[in-house]
């Protein structure tokens, strides 16, 4: 498993544990594993790898599309062209019945009037019920007990419930930077290099250089894109091969602009402060986390509130829920009370042409309507996630470590997430949580000494103490050191630049 993946030591563990389980009941009944993630994270070869570990046959199912119920349990022999069920199939191809299965893309199964296949996976996938599984053509019992199934899919919220109960889900978020670039030198680099019709010893692609190719040519959860950009350079190096210029090649942080052209991705961290009104949150996507910048802005007006950038509706429910936190909180929070009945805001959320939804936008909201408002900028270092209440309770999301992964590539160093996803940071990398401080939350009272820039005077907060609470060392928690213990008092200490 060492040799073929990096990283996923929970996934290791987990196929150490079912090996451990066989080796003293051999006669145990095998789990389901579903592999949940974005695309080109290793799920799929991740089963080949399970398949020669326990040394087993390997056998691939795809479902995608798949909307026919007879393809997994069989035809009844009386039909013209009747065929047993793709699981008789794979097993008969393997030749044995304890083969390892991966079953594609899960989440993609379709429904017509031929029947519904995710309701026939049932029984495939219950390990109460699969050594009794029966199928159409053989039309007697069969025990599939013996097989270790494995699921992949990229969106488990598609997945009918009643499949999904069935399944152990195990969640692959995506890969560090530093994953990345061992991942490619290992692996991809190589395998390109001889794709292409070179030696290794032909090419040296420098660390600075393969940096540069991951930061500024790909920006995803996944390999893929690394694994064309590092084909592209293997391309045009033999051509410069094929063409009789004298090899090794070294391709040095200069050399990947003219190989790979202008850097399709360029970086954001570079902007030192926020105008008055925005603010950064994190978002999940299918494709990995992702830092989102949330503007606001007030006009004069009678109290409207316009919402643009296509916001799904739990976003739109979230700002409605903000600005009334706010107005209930106006005097507190450091606004002028009568703003409802003389400004109209506008809230927009950039790249209008994608679709954005999902419950973790609501303290990012209310951030940018209150510094919009009371015109103090938010910290251009740091970003948030989390839902939030009329009471102002900030309530827990989904996608942690996605969304911390996305916050360390932007190159910010603080980030607030509600006090109930502390649980979810057993799954960041250490070495994720040493580049980023965290500072988890209960309630919104909590956020405005973290989130605005200290200014002399302005936000309700006295010059003279902002200086002293702003130079005060920040208090660590004794267990998780990358978290940072904030009191409601509590609050970071000033950027340089601020």
């Amino acid at each position: 498993l060492d040799e073929d993946h990096c990283g996923l030591d929970k996934i290791k563990d987990r196929i150490l544990e079912f090996l451990s389980v066989r080796k003293l009941n051999p006669q145990s009944k095998g789990p389901i594993l579903c592999f949940a993630g974005p695309p080109g994270v290793g799920k799929t070869s991740l089963g080949r790898s399970i398949a020669r570990a326990l040394g087993r046959k390997f056998q691939r199912l795809s479902l995608g599309g798949m909307h026919d119920e007879a393809e997994i349990r069989g035809h009844r022999r009386t039909y013209i062209g009747a065929m047993p069920g793709r699981i008789i199939q794979a097993l008969k191809q393997a030749g044995t019945r304890n083969p390892v299965i991966v079953l594609d893309e899960v989440d993609k199964l379709g429904t017509d009037f031929r029947g519904d296949p995710s309701s026939a996976l049932l029984e495939v996938l219950d390990p109460e019920q699969n050594h009794t599984f029966s199928d159409h053509y053989l039309n007697v019992p069969f025990d599939l007990s013996k097989v270790m199934f494995l699921c992949t899919a990229n969106q488990m919220e598609s997945i009918p419930a009643a499949l999904r109960d069935r399944m152990e889900v195990i969640s692959l978020p995506g890969y560090t930077m530093q994953e990345k670039a061992e991942i490619a030198r290992k692996h991809l680099l190589p395998k390109k290099i001889t794709e292409n019709g070179l030696a290794e010893s032909d090419v040296t692609l420098s660390d600075a250089a393969l940096s540069k190719v991951i930061r500024e040519y790909t920006r995803e959860a996944g390999l893929r894109n690394l694994e064309r950009e590092l084909a592209s350079i293997c391309r045009k190096l033999a051509r410069r091969k094929a063409e009789g210029k004298k090899t090794p090649f070294r391709v040095e942080p200069r050399d990947v602009e003219k190989l790979l052209g202008a850097p399709r991705f360029v970086e954001d961290e570079k902007e030192k402060e926020l105008m008055p009104g925005m603010a950064l949150g994190l978002a999940w996507t299918p494709a990995g986390g992702e830092v989102l910048t949330v503007e606001a802005t007030v006009m004069k007006g009678k109290g409207g509130l316009t919402l643009t950038g296509q916001l799904g509706d739990v976003m739109k429910e979230s700002a409605q829920a903000a600005l009334s936190y706010i107005r209930s909180r106006a005097e507190e929070l450091g606004v002028d009370p009568s703003f409802a009945d003389r400004l109209d805001i506008h809230v927009h959320v950039p790249a209008g042409a994608t679709p954005k939804d999902g419950p973790s936008a609501g303290v990012t909201l209310t951030t940018a309507l209150i510094s919009a408002l009371s015109q103090r900028r938010v910290r251009a270092d740091l970003c948030m996630t989390g839902e939030i209440t009329l009471q102002g309770r900030v309530l827990p999301v989904g996608g942690i470590k996605e969304k911390i992964l996305a916050g360390v590539a932007r190159g910010l160093k603080h980030v607030i997430i509600p006090q109930q996803n502390v649980k979810d940071l057993e799954d960041v990398p250490r070495e994720l949580l040493r580049r980023i401080t965290v500072h988890p939350v209960q309630h919104y009272d909590e956020l405005p000494p973290l989130v605005f820039e200290a200014q002399g005077g302005q936000g309700g907060v006295q010059g003279g103490q902002a200086g002293k609470t702003a130079s005060a060392p920040r208090k660590k928690s004794p267990a998780r050191p990358a978290v940072a213990a904030t009191t409601r008092r509590g609050r970071l200490p000033r950027p340089a630049e601020a």
